[in-house]
This record gives C-alpha cells, sequence and structure tokens, in this order.
C-alpha cells in the first residue's frame, strides 16, 4: 500500500467525523484570530509579536503554530489530510500544556490564578488522538479520494486467466 494512500485510508466511522468537524471548528476560529482578526484576535501580525516578543518563541515557530491552526482547522473542517492536521494541533497543544502547566489544570473562569492551566489542551488533544489513529471518518475528502483510488485499482487490475 502506499505511503499516499496509508495517509488518505478512512472508515466510514461517523463518530470520527463528529470529533473531525468539532476540532476543526474550534481551531478555524482559533486560526482565524490569530491570522485574520476575526472573532476578537488581532491578525497575523499582532500575533506574531505576541508569540516572538512577549512569549518569547522563535519566529518559524511561532508561524507554524498559527498557520497550524487556521489551516489545520481548515483540513480537519474539510476531512482532507486529516491525519496531518490533527497531528500539528496536537503537537502545537503539547507545547501549549508545557507553557501553561505552572498554571495548574482548570482554566481560568473567575481570574483568580495567575493564567490558563490546561484542561483545554487535554481536550483538544484527546480529540486529535482518533483523528490521528483512525482519520477522518464518513463525510470526508480523504475518503472519497481513497474510494476513487479503490475504485482506480480494481479498474485497471489484470484479468487473471485460468
Amino acid at each position: 500500500m502506499s505511503p499516499i494512500k496509508k495517509l488518505i485510508l478512512t472508515p466510514g466511522d461517523p463518530l470520527l467525523t463528529v470529533l473531525r468537524l468539532t476540532l476543526g471548528i474550534i481551531f478555524l476560529a482559533h486560526g482565524a484570530q490569530l491570522t485574520l482578526g476575526l472573532f476578537g484576535g488581532h491578525g497575523f501580525s499582532a500575533s506574531m509579536d505576541l508569540f516572538t516578543k512577549a512569549l518569547h518563541i522563535p519566529a518559524p515557530l511561532a508561524f507554524i503554530a498559527i498557520i497550524s491552526e487556521f489551516v489545520g482547522g481548515i483540513a480537519l473542517i474539510l476531512g482532507l489530510a486529516a491525519r496531518p492536521a490533527a497531528i500539528c494541533i496536537a503537537v502545537d497543544m503539547l507545547v501549549a500544556m508545557a507553557m501553561h502547566a505552572q498554571n495548574g489544570l482548570f482554566m481560568n473562569w473567575f481570574g483568580t490564578q495567575k493564567g490558563e492551566g490546561i484542561e483545554y489542551h487535554l481536550l483538544a488533544i484527546a480529540v486529535a488522538l482518533p483523528i490521528i489513529l483512525r482519520d477522518s471518518g464518513a463525510l470526508s475528502v480523504d475518503r472519497l479520494l481513497a474510494n476513487l483510488a479503490e475504485r482506480d485499482v480494481h479498474r485497471n487490475a489484470i484479468p487473471v486467466l485460468p
């Protein structure tokens, strides 16, 4: 089996679709804040400044994190290369966990702690893992491409003579 086929081979599991769409919508919204300034965000330049100057993240890694959320969200919604998109988001969330670990588990709902905890990041990773392991599920471009590739294999097969 080719590496491309392994990448897009996905079961028609509707649960994977729900997880993929949920993660995709959330990260597209976060990515749109960071890249386009939508939903109360500050846009790409301000996000790069925050990541590089305030958080001391090297510029190439800051760029990758910002683009991973935006492009990864789009890819997950479409179900196109969902595994790599989910991997990028999971790695992004692992880095964010490392940066927020000193704040404990819980989010800062009431403004009583120094910063946000890691519970959001843990949930995002937990949602990304089934996508990483099993891929896009039903209603995805990956599944459509895998089905088209399978049809081509059967159509171009050499008949076996008795």
